[in-house]
């Protein structure tokens, strides 16, 4: 998630705990500690042209939670008012330090929650990394419990949280659904899949799964109880070492760090030569335009990869996918109960397949 609610969770965590004992240096180290492990912003660099390669990395195990506890303690411990109260400045930032890998495991970026026991990134696609409504529940407990003193406003705070993730966990899961009729209606076996959460909200979720060597994407729209529009998209064949413009083993590392980080999601970027895109994620949720990747030089003596952001200038973009969070029948999507009839399911299938020729 975003520093600021990273940082109000932990706050809100320890506070609901320890605000009565602690008072409000409880919110503060909570949210010291909530914050600490993204450090790993800093670490230098083993590949420039992997940027986020130890983001959300060994900082945010939990088998480092102790150790990062005790760094966010110390410049408390370093004055002499709250040394006396040791025990539960280390409990607060504790509790702090503890959330930050399970609420990051919870949008769809990854985390190494496990690390060292499982290396590898774990996600569970319930939340995006900024959600105004999970921050705001947070940010009026935190605030409330330190005007209040109170321990009561924070515990509530993380009640109307938690409540948040329950139904993005429900959400999720009518998106996956969703997910598996429109394959089911292409014909398709899902080989590897996800759904999830676009910009700021859990109404509208990117679909984009792998079968046959292609990567097929849609928008899913879930509103309430036994509504769900879908906006079918595009497919691109996904990439592989073969597919690299030039061939060296510092293309070939590159390339397998990008396509490790984004999950085996990657896919040559449509009109960008040289350059593979993370396609978890794309500007277009039925799309394929993502926001990072690598660009593969041509030139010079050894092949270069160099990382490249790819969603500048794209406001239009964000226009459109807040047109369909707020719109009860936005452009372009059908009812989910148009795949199961027979006559739409062949006529899916048949475009489908004129898109798959077209970008093949």
């Amino acid at each position: 998630m975003d520093p600021l609610t990273q940082s109000l969770l932990g706050a809100a965590a320890a506070q609901a705990v320890l605000g009565n004992r602690l008072g409000r240096v409880a919110a503060l180290a909570g949210a010291v500690g909530g914050e600490l492990p993204d450090v790993d912003v800093f670490l230098p660099l083993t590949d420039a042209a992997l940027p986020m390669e130890y983001h959300r990395h060994f900082t945010h195990s939990l088998l480092l939670v102790p150790v990062i506890a005790v760094l966010a303690a110390i410049p408390f411990l370093a004055r002499a008012r709250w040394r006396s109260q040791w025990t539960l400045i280390l409990a607060a930032t504790t509790i702090g330090a503890a959330t930050h890998g399970l609420l990051d495991n919870c949008t769809t970026y990854g985390t190494y929650l496990l690390w060292p026991f499982v290396d590898r990134r774990l996600a569970w696609d319930i939340i995006s990394i900024i959600d105004p409504v999970f921050t705001l529940a947070l940010l009026v407990g935190v605030g409330w419990a330190l005007m209040t003193r109170k321990a009561m406003p924070a515990r509530i705070g993380i009640a109307l949280a938690i409540a948040y993730l329950g139904l993005g966990t429900l959400q999720h899961h009518r998106a996956t659904r969703v997910q598996a009729a429109l394959a089911d209606a292409r014909g398709h076996q899902i080989e590897r899949g996800r759904v999830m959460p676009t910009l700021a909200n859990i109404l509208v979720w990117r679909s984009v799964y792998e079968a046959e060597g292609r990567l097929y994407a849609d928008a899913i729209r879930v509103g309430g109880p036994g509504s769900a529009l879908v906006r079918e998209g595009r497919s691109l064949p996904r990439a592989r070492l073969d597919d690299l413009p030039v061939d060296g083993p510092r293309t070939r590392a590159a390339f397998g760090g990008l396509e490790a980080f984004a999950d085996g999601y990657v896919a040559s970027v449509t009109g960008v030569p040289g350059v593979f895109g993370d396609m978890r994620y794309s500007m277009d949720p039925s799309g394929f335009d993502p926001l990072w990747g690598i660009r593969f030089e041509r030139e010079g003596v050894e092949p270069e990869a160099v990382w490249v952001y790819l969603a500048s200038g794209r406001s239009g973009a964000v226009r459109d996918l807040w047109r369909s969070v707020l719109s009860r029948n936005p452009a372009g999507y059908r009812p989910v109960r148009d795949i199961h009839s027979p006559v739409v399911l062949d006529a899916r299938r048949a475009i489908s397949m004129a898109i798959s020729s077209d970008c093949s």
